[in-house]
C-alpha cells in the first residue's frame, strides 16, 4: 500500500486490526495527578482504574501538540506516497486542529475530524484502511470517509457514574441519585458532542438489553457490514450475553469486540458498554 493511515489512539480498535491493516496510532496523553502518560504506551484502562478506583488519584486527559504530530507524521510523509490521519471529534478535544497545523508541514498529510470517538472514529479508520489496502487513491479514500462519517452512530450505557463525578461531568448529587435510583445512563455523540441519552434503571445486563432494542429499532436503516461492541472492563459474561443478543438480530455480517482505551475509560469508569454501528444514509 502506497497510502498510510494513521489515527489517535483513542479509536479503540483492536490489536488484531490495527496490525493487520499496519495502521498506527498517535497517544493521547492520560494525567495522574502530576505524572504525564501516553496512552495505550505507558498506560492501560486497568492502570486508570487502580489509580482512579483504588487509590483515589486524579485522572484527565490532553491532547497531542503539534510538533508531536509533525514528529509522528514525519517518517510516514517520507515512505508513504500519502497519509491519511483520522482524528478525535475537534469539539472533544485540540487534537484535530493540532494535527491540522502540523500537517502543513507536509505536501501529503491529509487530516479528517471524524466527529466521533472511540470506535465511531474506528469505524472509519477501518474503512480507510480497507480502501488504502484495494487501491484507492488518496482523494477517492478521504472522499468516501467524509461521505460515510455522519453516517455513525456511537453511544455507550455507564454502569456507574463515579467516574463523570470525579472529572467534574455530573454533580455528587446527581451521582448519588443517579446510584440510589439504579440509573444507568446513555451517552450519545451527536454533531460531534457526547450527550446524554435514554436513562435506563434496572440491573446494568438487563439495561443493556433494552439499549441494544433501542439502538437497532430501525434496524432496516443500518449497514449491516459490522458492528462494535466496544466495553470498558466488563465481565466476559456480559459481553458474550451482548454478542449473543445482537446475534439473534441475524443482521450483521461481522461483530467485533474491542476493549475500550484510556481516553473512554478515564471518562467513564469500568463497566461501560456501547454498540457502534453505521447507518445506510
Amino acid at each position: 500500500m502506497m497510502i498510510k493511515i494513521t489515527a489517535d489512539s483513542t479509536c479503540d480498535l483492536s490489536k488484531e486490526i490495527i496490525e493487520q491493516f499496519q495502521i498506527s496510532l498517535a497517544p493521547l496523553h492520560v494525567l495522574i495527578d502530576d505524572q504525564d502518560y501516553l496512552d495505550g504506551v505507558a498506560i492501560q484502562p486497568k492502570d486508570i482504574f487502580e489509580f482512579v478506583g483504588n487509590q483515589g488519584k486524579t485522572c484527565s486527559t490532553a491532547a497531542i501538540n503539534v510538533f508531536e504530530y509533525e514528529q509522528f507524521f514525519k517518517p510516514f510523509a517520507e515512505k508513504y506516497e500519502a497519509v491519511i490521519h483520522i482524528n478525535l471529534s475537534q469539539h472533544l478535544s485540540s487534537c484535530y486542529q493540532n494535527a491540522k497545523l502540523a500537517a502543513q508541514s507536509f505536501k501529503n498529510v491529509y487530516v479528517i475530524d471524524s466527529l466521533n470517538l472511540s470506535t465511531g472514529s474506528g469505524h472509519l479508520v477501518y474503512e480507510a484502511a480497507m480502501l488504502a489496502q484495494q487501491g484507492l487513491t488518496a482523494r477517492e479514500i478521504i472522499a468516501e470517509i467524509e461521505r460515510i462519517k455522519s453516517n455513525v452512530r456511537a453511544s455507550f450505557v455507564i454502569d456507574k457514574m463515579d467516574y463523570l463525578k470525579k472529572g467534574g461531568r455530573c454533580s455528587s448529587l446527581e451521582a448519588f441519585g443517579a446510584t440510589l435510583l439504579k440509573i444507568k445512563p446513555s451517552i450519545e455523540v451527536k454533531d460531534g458532542q457526547m450527550v446524554v441519552g435514554k436513562k435506563y434503571r434496572g440491573n446494568f445486563d438487563k439495561v443493556l438489553e433494552k439499549y441494544i432494542e433501542d439502538q437497532l429499532m430501525k434496524l432496516e436503516e443500518i449497514d449491516p457490514s459490522r458492528v462494535f461492541i466496544t466495553h470498558s472492563h466488563c465481565s466476559s459474561e456480559t459481553v458474550q450475553k451482548v454478542r449473543q443478543h445482537l446475534e439473534s438480530y441475524e443482521h450483521f455480517e461481522q461483530i467485533l469486540e474491542t476493549t475500550a482505551g484510556c481516553t473512554i475509560s478515564a471518562h467513564c469508569g469500568p463497566n461501560t458498554l456501547g454498540i457502534l454501528f453505521k447507518t445506510m444514509k
